[in-house]
């Protein structure tokens, strides 16, 4: 009998590709997280500077196989070239900045507190860092096929923080995922990490398998508030549930005050208009709803980002279940109440393509459509008159990733910036939310249900999610750590009897 294939669809046309991945079954899912489970002590025993070379590897290996890797994803995405070799460039830098996390060691928390006296009596010699959980399975996100799934940071933090990875590879792009796993399981043999280091399974069922593994010990999944849900629900049906990290749903408002319209209404239209059709506006961080004042300078920025988006020819979306879910969700937000459409991009033309489109509404007319996240070219313009109007609006945003606001030349912070950091992981001022770097002080989260975590997918404390404390009391010598002995070979910065001490 044939095993059964997920297979991609050309975004272009809506065509089958050719080819295909097979499901894969419960037999399937055991022996890779199996592999997974015995790889795990070796992993561990590399080492923070072994680890470190591991995790470059895997940046050089995607670099040297660029062409195939960047061809293979345009096929099966549409997103381009131009974007998906940016795309495959972060991919790569990831894996060595989190190469950069080890050796730093700071995100271990090397922690010593040596033995005596304390008010409420005689202390125990302790030590305590942290240390890896075991295998963790990521889900890979549609809208990227690089930096947010096989290679992406879920994967390059776990690994970082010693776990092996299981990946479920998404739908859109088995080939893609297919091809880029076997780049990085060919990297880990060559730099000597054990096999079952990286791992991948196909199809839905499979994935539903892996979090309910007894040996999987963390989830990070990037996706719909719906398939989030879904997958809590069977961790929570194990008989040990175990942390679930999702970055789920994410409407990013942003706000342009009166002063700001009326110095820079050409350019803040037109950074609009490319922040919401930039790869057919798929992305967590597109800006979903604008608060833009009444009057003539609004109007400004109104008509500059209508010139923008009817200029931009965007991408089809990324599958069929995207397609058409735009279609329905834009068609209710056409008839919902007071709402109106400003201007709109070239009709649709085949494959999985669709109009972008800019709607209208007044603040005092704002319905619940205008609220909710919509994952494509598609933003509501909400007309304020009044900071009553601008704030009562806030007041109702739900829980973001990011909030957005653009100031006048000689504008202070308005009082209500407080309300939108109390709804938003990352507050961006004069600028637009899509695009996100890798560094150490980004977070790529926000209150529920954006996503359900303090460490996120972005940022050096993404390993923190793979981690767990351990305290070591009265421990000998020998059987620390290196980084908790008196006199460690590898030095790391660490809080000694109360005292952060650097190395050095």
């Amino acid at each position: 009998m044939t095993a059964a294939l997920t297979t991609g669809r050309d975004p272009r046309t809506g065509a089958a590709l050719p080819g295909g991945e097979p499901l894969s079954d419960d037999a399937a899912v055991e022996r890779i997280v199996a592999a997974a489970q015995a790889a795990a002590p070796a992993l561990d025993a590399l080492g923070r500077s072994g680890r470190a070379r591991l995790l470059r590897a895997f940046g050089h290996a995607l670099d040297n196989r660029r062409d195939d890797v960047v061809a293979i994803a345009d096929r099966e995405t549409a997103l381009g070239a131009a974007r998906l070799g940016g795309e495959l460039t972060r991919t790569s830098y990831q894996f060595t900045f989190f190469a950069d996390v080890l050796e730093e060691g700071s995100y271990l928390e090397a922690t010593v507190d040596h033995a005596g006296p304390t008010p409420m009596g005689p202390r125990p010699d302790l030590r305590r860092m942290l240390v890896p959980i075991g295998p963790v399975a990521v889900f890979g996100a549609s809208n990227f096929p690089l930096a947010f799934s096989v290679p992406g940071g879920d994967t390059a933090s776990a690994l970082a923080a010693g776990n092996p990875v299981v990946v479920k590879a998404h739908g859109s792009h088995p080939a893609t995922s297919r091809l880029v796993h076997d780049i990085l399981r060919t990297a880990a043999a060559e730099a000597g990490a054990p096999e079952g280091t990286i791992g991948i399974v196909f199809g839905r069922t499979a994935g539903e398998a892996l979090v309910r593994h007894p040996a999987v010990r963390a989830v990070g999944f990037t996706g719909s508030l719906s398939g989030g849900r879904a997958l809590l629900d069977a961790i929570n049906g194990r008989d040990d549930p175990i942390p679930f990290y999702g970055e789920l749903s994410s409407l990013n408002a942003l706000v342009v005050t009166e002063a700001a319209a009326a110095g820079r209404a050409a350019e803040i239209g037109a950074g609009l208009a490319a922040s919401v059709t930039g790869s057919a506006g798929q992305l967590c961080t597109k800006p979903g709803l604008v608060l833009i004042p009444a009057g003539a300078a609004g109007d400004a920025v109104v008509a500059a980002a209508a010139q923008g988006l009817e200029g931009t020819e965007v991408v089809p979306l990324l599958n069929e279940r995207i397609h058409a879910s735009y279609l329905a969700d834009t068609g209710r937000l056409r008839a919902a109440t007071g709402v109106s459409a400003v201007a709109e991009g070239d009709a649709e033309r085949g494959g999985f393509r669709v109009a972008p489109l800019l709607v209208s509404v007044e603040a005092s007319r704002l319905p619940e459509q205008a609220l909710a996240e919509y994952f494509g070219p598609a933003t509501v313009l909400v007309r304020y008159r009044t900071e009553d109007e601008l704030t009562a609006v806030i007041g109702r945003l739900p829980a973001s990733l990011t909030a957005s606001v653009h100031l006048g030349a000689r504008e202070t912070a308005p009082r209500w910036i407080g309300a939108l950091r109390d709804r938003a992981g990352r507050l961006v001022f004069n600028g637009y939310p899509t695009g996100v770097a890798v560094s150490w002080a980004q977070h790529h989260g926000g209150p529920w249900p954006a996503t359900n975590s303090l460490f996120t997918s972005v940022g050096a404390t993404a390993i923190r999610r793979f981690l767990r404390p351990v305290t070591w009391q009265d421990a000998p010598g020998q059987a620390l750590p290196d980084e908790l002995r008196d006199h460690p070979a590898r030095p790391v910065p660490r809080r000694v009897d109360g005292v952060l001490r650097l190395p050095g």
